[in-house]
């Protein structure tokens, strides 16, 4: 955003009918060769208005009278209606909120978390999915099974993703924090400009208070912005509650003992052939690092094939 398209945002912020004076100076700017004069236009706008529109550098001095200052960004902030003020970044809040199902869905996947802990939630969650996922793991040794789990993750995850999470919506609050972070920025300059210049107290007051309700503004929109941490968060908890009792599963296969010695080993990138059973120098299990680099993989693989891209797009 240019400096004009700043300038002329923060003129209709401080007053609506700015966008009428303004157009009223480019309508008699074109009749006039470019250039314009207060008799032109007094009829259109105040003096108070004239003068602000010049104090800001939107007009400048022509040959016989005063020309725009930048004609393209000016026609921008005109034309586009670009005024970067936080009230027009539309969002509607009630399709931010989650439904019931939602939190339902986020209470189990808390729930489930503990089986990681117990061993009587892990145990129960174990054999039932070995009775589904079972046939599988007697077909395929453990590695190749685990490569399937990580596909299947990959998969719902993906389409769950790119189903729940609105990237227009998450553009829109980081938009409109943008915004009002600008407009904080151009009432600060404006305001030191004006102390600079020895400016009346009338006008270092009318500065303040503008900067103070930015401020504000700025506040509220920070408090806001956990509608898009909910955006954000709202898919993981349908893909927690699913990949949860997955995760259970193989960690109780694992445990269990009922991992056959001919299956515990994988050849992995850079490490070479490694026990599943084993912790990576201590850390993480080796069959959990196994799933992610199969998941993250697969899961890339997918998104690029489906050209789902869920960065928000703010352009």
């Amino acid at each position: 955003m240019t400096r004009t398209v700043e300038k002329i945002n923060a003129l209709v912020r401080e007053d609506s009918s700015m966008a009428s004076a303004l157009e009223a100076i480019r309508e008699e700017a074109d009749a006039n060769g470019g250039e314009v004069e207060w008799s032109d236009v007094n009829d259109e706008l105040t003096s108070g208005q004239w003068g602000r529109i010049i104090e800001t550098g939107v007009l400048e001095n022509g040959e016989e009278g005063w020309r725009i200052a930048d004609r393209e960004s000016f026609d921008e902030a005109l034309d586009e209606d670009v005024d970067g003020g936080a009230a027009d970044v539309d969002i509607d809040e009630e399709e931010a909120k989650w439904s019931q199902w939602d939190k339902i869905a986020g209470v189990s996947s808390l729930l489930l978390m503990f089986g990681y802990w117990l061993p009587d939630v892990r145990d129960t969650v174990g054999a039932a999915l070995d009775t589904i996922l079972g046939p599988l793991d007697a077909a395929l040794p453990f590695y190749a099974v685990i490569l399937c789990v990580a596909m299947l993750t990959g998969l719902y995850s993906t389409l769950l993703q790119a189903n729940l999470t609105n990237p227009e919506r998450m553009a829109m609050y980081q938009e409109r924090m943008k915004s009002v972070q600008e407009e904080v920025k151009d009432i600060q300059q404006r305001k030191k400009d004006a102390e600079e210049r020895g400016a009346s107290e009338g006008e270092i007051e009318r500065l303040e208070n503008e900067l103070e309700r930015a401020q504000k503004e700025q506040m509220e929109a920070m408090g806001e912005n956990l509608g898009m941490f909910k955006e954000q968060i709202r898919p993981m908890v349908w893909i927690m509650l699913l990949t949860i009792p997955l995760f259970l599963w193989m960690y109780w296969k694992v445990q269990s003992g009922g991992l056959p010695e001919a299956e515990a080993n994988v050849v992995m990138p850079i490490l070479g052939e490694t026990d599943l059973s084993n912790r990576l120098r201590g850390s993480f299990p080796t069959w959990i690092i196994w799933y992610f680099l199969c998941s993250m993989s697969f899961t890339q693989l997918l998104r690029k094939s489906l050209n789902i891209n869920m960065t928000p797009d703010t352009n």
